[in-house]
């Protein structure tokens, strides 16, 4: 598997996303392509405090991973509750480019998000609801050793 590298997303990356994210294998998770992308190009202002990347496998594009703290989405989110800022994180992330699905890289951004979290972050939980049929990404976040908590229905890692 080729290193993977996030590089922050730029206006030039607009038209590449808005490809994978209408892509039948992204879009049945990311239902509403427009609505991420409207998110990337508010990324400076109302969606600031989201850390948006495009995954380079060398050179190559090979995907989007983003990562947030929860208490800065407290008010957009309704599937959980936190009232202290730096502790708790959400992940999301996808492979858009069709010939680097089932190969690993998914497992492999899942890993390099969880790192960033706890050293740039010092975050102390990452929490993820992938749906309830997203058997690769639950698949995904349980070899990167996330819990399902049936309780609140959500996957979560504690970060040490």
């Amino acid at each position: 598997m080729q290193k993977l590298v996030f590089r922050t997303i730029n206006d030039n990356d607009i038209p590449l996303l808005s490809s994978w994210l209408n892509q039948d294998y992204v879009k049945q998770w990311y239902e509403d392509p427009d609505s991420w992308l409207e998110e990337i190009r508010e990324r400076f202002g109302n969606f600031a405090w989201i850390h948006h990347y495009i995954v380079m496998a060398d050179t190559a594009p090979v995907g989007f991973c983003q990562y947030y703290d929860c208490y800065d989405a407290r008010a957009l989110e309704d599937w959980y509750e936190v009232d202290t800022r730096g502790h708790t994180f959400s992940i999301d992330y996808f492979i858009g480019d069709k010939d680097y699905l089932n190969k690993g890289y998914g497992k492999a951004i899942v890993a390099q998000l969880i790192e960033l979290i706890m050293t740039k972050e010092k975050g102390s939980r990452i929490i993820v609801q992938p749906e309830d049929d997203n058997l690769s990404s639950r698949g995904v976040l349980t070899a990167n050793g996330f819990i399902f908590d049936e309780n609140n229905n959500y996957f979560f890692k504690i970060l040490q």
